[in-house]
């Protein structure tokens, strides 16, 4: 499923218009990421939760050269499905 059908399927669950859908959506995902890059966590009941973590500077290989590189530190976005999330897919 891509954004255009996600969009789709908010507006037919939701008895929305697919722009109304489309605004609702961005309105969640500028949240979220908003909330992420303050350093908070977003835990939506059921669903899951979104955090961020730190990953440490560590040591790789350049595929193309061979040659070791150092992989800096960085954050990313990490997503922990909630328990409503993990029973319906499995």
């Amino acid at each position: 499923m891509n954004k255009a059908d996600l969009i789709n399927a908010i507006a037919e669950k939701a008895g929305l218009s697919k722009v109304d859908s489309k605004k609702a959506l961005e309105a969640v995902t500028a949240s979220i990421v908003k909330a992420l890059a303050a350093g908070d966590k977003v835990s939506l009941v059921g669903f899951g939760t979104f955090s961020v973590a730190k990953r440490s500077a560590r040591k790789g290989i350049n595929p193309a050269t061979k040659k070791p590189i150092t992989i800096a530190a960085k954050k990313v976005a990490k997503f922990k499905a909630g328990a409503d999330l993990a029973n319906a897919i499995n």
